[in-house]
């Protein structure tokens, strides 16, 4: 759950320094300038995100009802521009020569350390966040694993014609492997990135190539 919030006091609004108005977004960013590799969304309080924003506390609640509501929010906020991302990965990689899991790995890593934080927000909060977190993260989650069913028979076809068995649970085996790696390498220092690329693409080549050769294809590149 949330931090707990101190009472509000008028003094709160008079503060000259303080906004006059904000939006949802300005929230958010306020937010995720303050987590980090130890540090969830989940142990903020209005109040610190409120000061990051230069808001009066009382003036969150034209934009949110509580901390929850805007966790829940970035929680969908960094699901979307994720799977954006790397869907565009995806897409670059199919046009070139390079390989598509490997860019799509390396493009997550690169997520990872991005100053933005937002993959952060999967890692920490579907791990160390309450009932209502943990649902949003494995909805997008779901998400990730819908479009990544999509992408893998897109791009089997486009190898020879070849066919995956059980394409979904293959997206879902991905998934949920790749994100685990993830919260571990959060906490790992960056030099041990490309190891972790490394082991982590081979792996899902395995996955790949063995709901390939299932279905009876030869193994993926």
């Amino acid at each position: 759950m949330t931090s707990p919030d101190l009472p509000l006091s008028a003094a709160d609004d008079a503060h000259p320094a303080r906004k006059a108005s904000i939006s949802r977004d300005d929230l958010l960013a306020a937010a995720l300038a303050l987590i980090g590799p130890h540090r969830s969304v989940s142990t903020l309080s209005l109040r610190e995100v409120a000061r990051e924003a230069g808001i009066a506390p009382n003036s969150f609640y034209r934009q949110f009802r509580d901390m929850d509501e805007l966790t829940v929010a970035l929680i969908d906020l960094s699901g979307r521009s994720l799977r954006t991302i790397i869907g565009e990965a995806r897409q670059r990689a199919a046009s070139s020569e390079r390989s598509v899991i490997r860019l799509s790995v390396e493009t997550f890593f690169e997520q990872l350390r991005a100053d933005h934080k937002l993959l952060h927000v999967l890692l920490r909060e579907g791990s160390a966040g309450s009932d209502a977190f943990k649902q949003a993260v494995d909805r997008e989650l779901n998400y990730f694993e819908d479009e990544l069913r999509v992408d893998l028979i897109r791009l089997a076809a486009a190898d020879g014609g070849a066919v995956l068995h059980e394409p979904a649970l293959a997206s879902k085996a991905i998934t949920r492997l790749v994100f685990a790696m993830g919260a571990t390498a959060v906490d790992q220092p960056q030099e041990k990135d490309a190891e972790l690329i490394e082991q982590l693409s081979q792996m899902l080549r395995m996955i790949i190539t063995g709901a390939r050769t299932i279905a009876g294809n030869p193994p993926t590149r």
